[in-house]
């Protein structure tokens, strides 16, 4: 633990944020982190709570009363091996988790949780300050290769962890840089694209082979998924030549709103507007960018992927912002007994928010409307209903029609499914409920492997910083044991 008495001395220090009018001028980020001083007396508020919940909420289960002990120790080399123990990349999650961690904390049941997430920000960023953060290469080999098929958090994770344990590891991107979401969803002012690279020349050290610009499978006709493929690769090319395939896409289809009006100009996914701008940062050039400058802007969805195109849209030079939610505003703040160490129900407002945004709760879109003239086939306006809930179904509010102007209209919803014809090269189930439970690991063999015809495994990977757990795996050229 930290200091015994930590606690009851010291109160929360947040990381501070460069002032609102400077952050709008950049696509830097803003945040500024937590110096030496501060992060010792952050990690010195941990507690002996017996059970840390924190390691539970941990989507990674991160060892986190260790290391926060570590930083008030001063111990900050054996801190970030704590930390490296079940996080491929801190930089990410110390950036842009939510950090459910903090909502678990047992001194958040009646006081400011432990600063958690601000302390891994500051173990990495010292790490790689101070050459901590070198290669890992494997000292055996195995002499198997694994193809790896997406290159957000999970597919880099996976592809870490396999190089590492001796497998000979490609990574295949559709697009033309490594990352994935990482890469093209999340804005620079929230991540830097600079970590994903340091990150890159890392596994590339550790004999992870990058392979970008490749699709593998078939694409669909109108998918509106980021796609740059200069060429494709089927799964039957994977099957002869690699030993195993691991599929980590992700969901990229967004979910849609087929209310009259959707085909209009002006009218696009959140994930057609952010990943142009993110290309456009990256010196790239984009052809046809979806701009918000002098525009009227409204996003459709409360969440992360909203809030982004809040903060994107206001450094663009949007003449508005406005932001839906179809759900009631949650309250200010959570009930603490009823919700705790579980994610509370509240109100949650971004750095985005904070840079200029109206926000509409309880409202639904039922059309969007086009203008007139120069303007006809695009949208102008956007009716809309308020909505309660009732019995647990919504119900539209008599008499709360009413109409907002829109220049742009950004759909951010959520995601519903990974690209279908991805899946279906590899004869993967579309649904969760079609997925088999068994977890399958790779295990060296024991006895020459025979040379008859054999498929090699095709496995899923869950979107978690590691690699795994496996959903699926058929008998390969080794062996796969399910346990």
């Amino acid at each position: 633990m930290g200091k015994v008495t930590g606690f009851l001395e010291f109160e929360r220090v947040p990381e501070a944020y460069e002032p609102v009018p400077q952050r709008l001028k950049t696509w830097k980020e803003f945040v500024i982190g937590l110096n030496e001083e501060q992060a010792r007396q952050q990690g010195a508020r941990c507690m002996d709570c017996g059970t840390p919940f924190c390691n539970s909420g941990c989507p990674v289960n991160n060892i986190i009363p260790d290391f926060n002990d570590l930083v008030f120790r001063g111990d900050w080399r054996n801190a970030i091996e704590v930390l490296h123990q079940t996080n491929n990349f801190p930089e990410f999650t110390g950036r842009v988790c939510p950090a459910p961690c903090e909502a678990a904390c047992t001194l958040n049941v009646n006081d400011d949780a432990v600063g958690i997430k601000s302390i891994e920000h500051a173990i990495i960023d010292r790490a790689w300050a101070e050459g901590w953060v070198l290669p890992q290469p494997a000292a055996l080999k195995t002499g198997r290769k694994v193809a790896v098929v997406g290159s957000g958090p999970a597919g880099l994770a996976a592809a870490q962890q396999l190089a590492r344990a001796g497998h000979a590891v490609t990574v295949f991107e559709k697009n033309s840089r490594i990352g994935g979401l990482l890469r093209y969803g999340i804005p620079d002012f929230k991540m830097e694209k600079s970590h994903i690279d340091r990150r890159m020349a890392q596994m590339q050290a550790e004999g992870v082979d990058f392979r970008t610009g490749v699709l593998v499978g078939a694409w669909p006709e109108d998918c509106k998924v980021t796609n740059d493929a200069l060429q494709t690769i089927d799964a039957a090319q994977m099957h002869a030549e690699f030993d195993a395939v691991l599929l980590t896409g992700g969901s990229e289809i967004s979910r849609d709103l087929p209310v009259p009006g959707r085909e209009l100009d002006g009218v696009h996914f959140a994930m057609e507007f952010l990943p142009m701008q993110n290309k456009v940062v990256a010196g790239d050039k984009v052809k046809g960018q979806i701009s918000a400058a002098g525009k009227h802007v409204v996003v459709i969805g409360g969440g992360d992927t909203g809030s982004d195109c809040v903060g994107t849209s206001n450094r663009h030079g949007a003449a508005s912002v406005t932001q839906f939610e179809l759900m009631p505003q949650p309250p200010e703040h959570e009930n603490r007994p009823l919700t705790w160490p579980y994610w509370p129900y509240k109100l949650r407002t971004s750095s985005s928010h904070d840079e200029g945004c109206e926000r509409a709760f309880a409202i639904a879109t039922k059309a969007f409307v086009a203008g007139s003239g120069k303007d006809k086939g695009r949208v102008a306006a956007l009716r809309t209903v308020n909505v309660e809930w009732q019995g647990g179904k919504m119900v539209e509010v008599a008499g709360s029609e009413k109409e907002y102007k829109a220049d742009l209209v950004l759909l951010a919803m959520g995601f519903v499914a990974p690209v279908a014809s991805v899946l279906d090269a590899f004869g993967w189930p579309r649904t969760t409920a079609a997925m088999p439970r068994r977890r399958p690991t790779l295990s060296m063999p024991t006895a020459p492997v025979s040379t008859r015809s054999l498929r090699p495994a095709t496995c899923v990977a869950a979107s978690r910083w590691w690699c795994g757990p496996f959903a699926k795996a058929d008998r390969p050229r080794g062996r796969w044991t399910n346990s």
